[in-house]
């Protein structure tokens, strides 16, 4: 039994940006409302016989997987994909035509072929299948078109404050609410540079920012772990091999902090996107050979270090993402006793604290790119399965992926809708909500004077 669904759209978007978003299959999983999830399956750049796997929404929690394979790619003017499920088969075609240099209109079309299934039953299926081709449109053009940029919402800020509420969304559920998840904007030429790119939140981001066409500094502390990465975002992206660099720092150690922010510095004269994302919760006190405090060191000091030696390579038009914690809503400032000396340890609370200091001083980071901060929510990585064993088992069907994680972070790096905002917020599923929430953690005056007189004196020698 055949049935044919077809879409036109007419999209605010260039023919090269439209089809260079589309050319990768595996981005229907950021505009189709009906796919959970889509992996390219063949690695390296998209060519034909690329292969792809779909996970798509059926009734209620059911799902079914699909796989597709690459039949035509012609570049800015057609792509063919052949998709395989249990009792049906799709011919995906997608056309492309430039109305002017602003302007693309798409030709969308499914042949859908069922086995086993009457006619009567197809007969009515008929208005469900239309309206997921319908709904399939409708994101496609609101991926591709770019909206203005958000501003503070009065909901967000009620349901910060009454936690609960959005605390619930910090999981998956949080992610699929959100009205908008495509990664569209372009960066070739952009210079990205992203601290902890070996796994959880970091390899995702940096995959996705590959896939964009930015060139990548990647920074970590193992030269074996930074290889391997590299080849899963080429792997991913199909960027090239000469688009990703890598450095070697221990963010625990604030010389080696200075002297890779030092080289990085010289090497790249300009770089318009600094992500501090590299993090470490230790449940266990341990001072370095510094003298700091491993959590504070790596989670606050080393990226304050890091943003201040780049900030020559930095520009107005620059940014600076610092990937913070929704765990510092629960923790204020303590700065009689920044290095946790003076009470029993406790990880998560100096996690947390470190990120709120974080947070506190990226108003005060003295670079002249626009600072943004974001948290990413419950997101399933390594370290929170090193870290946090009990709440990763409890969570685990809550959890995020590394690329739901990371959505807001390759965001911030890319939308160009932030291109006029100059003011620095904590952004979480792109959007603006509350810093704190909680009597006791927000940061007083005297506090922000005090933690910048600490901060300084910290940094100084390394300077």
């Amino acid at each position: 039994m055949l049935h044919t669904l077809e879409e036109r759209i007419i999209v605010k978007r260039s023919l090269a940006d439209c089809f260079a978003y589309l050319r990768d299959f595996s981005t229907i999983e950021q505009w189709d409302p009906s796919v959970v999830s889509a992996n390219k399956l063949s690695p390296g750049p998209v060519a034909l016989g690329c292969k792809y796997q779909l996970e798509l929404k059926l009734f209620g929690s059911q799902h079914v997987t699909m796989h597709y394979t690459q039949l035509a790619l012609k570049e800015q003017e057609l792509l063919v994909l052949q998709g395989h499920g249990v009792n049906f088969s799709a011919l995906d075609t997608m056309s492309f035509a430039a109305l002017d240099a602003n302007t693309t209109e798409i030709n969308y079309s499914a042949k859908l072929e069922f086995t086993g299934i009457s006619q009567g039953i197809l007969f009515l299926l008929k208005p469900m299948l239309n309206r997921v081709g319908k709904n399939a449109a409708a994101g496609l053009k609101q991926a591709l078109e770019v909206p203005a940029a958000p501003l503070p919402r009065l909901q967000n800020s009620i349901a910060d404050h009454l936690i609960l509420p959005a605390v619930i969304n910090f999981g998956r559920r949080g992610y699929f609410q959100q009205p908008r998840k495509s990664h569209a904007s372009r960066m070739d030429g952009k210079i990205v540079a992203i601290s902890g790119p070996t796994a959880g939140l970091g390899l995702s981001a940096a995959c996705e920012l590959a896939r964009l066409g930015a060139t990548l500094i990647l920074i970590g502390r193992d030269k074996v772990r930074l290889a391997h990465s590299a080849k899963e975002i080429m792997a991913f992206s199909g960027c090239a091999k000469d688009r990703l660099n890598f450095y070697e720092a221990d963010f625990s150690l604030l010389e080696s902090t200075a002297k890779v922010a030092r080289q990085i510095s010289a090497d790249y004269p300009k770089i318009d996107v600094l992500i501090n994302n590299a993090g470490a919760l230790f449940n266990e006190r341990e001072v370095t050979n510094e003298g700091v405090e491993r959590s504070l060191a790596v989670n606050f000091l080393a990226p304050m270090l890091l943003t201040k030696i780049l900030n020559p390579s930095l520009h107005k038009d620059s940014r600076v993402i610092n990937v913070v914690s929704g765990g510092l809503y629960t923790q204020g400032l303590n700065i009689s006793d920044m290095q946790y000396s003076e009470k029993p340890f406790n990880g998560s609370k100096a996690y947390a604290r470190a990120k709120r200091a974080l947070l506190t001083m990226s108003k005060h980071m003295e670079t002249v790119a626009t600072v943004y901060n974001m948290h990413p929510g419950w997101a399933a990585t390594p370290g929170l399965a090193k870290s946090l064993p009990t709440f990763n088992k409890a969570l685990r069907n809550q959890l995020r992926d590394g690329r739901m994680g990371a959505d807001t972070m390759v965001w911030l790096a890319s939308a160009p809708e932030l291109a006029d905002y100059q003011h620095v917020r904590l952004w979480f599923d792109r959007q603006v909500h509350a810093e704190a929430v909680l009597p006791g953690t927000a940061s007083t005056e005297q506090d922000i004077a005090s933690l910048r007189q600490w901060t300084s004196e910290a940094l100084s020698q390394y300077l």
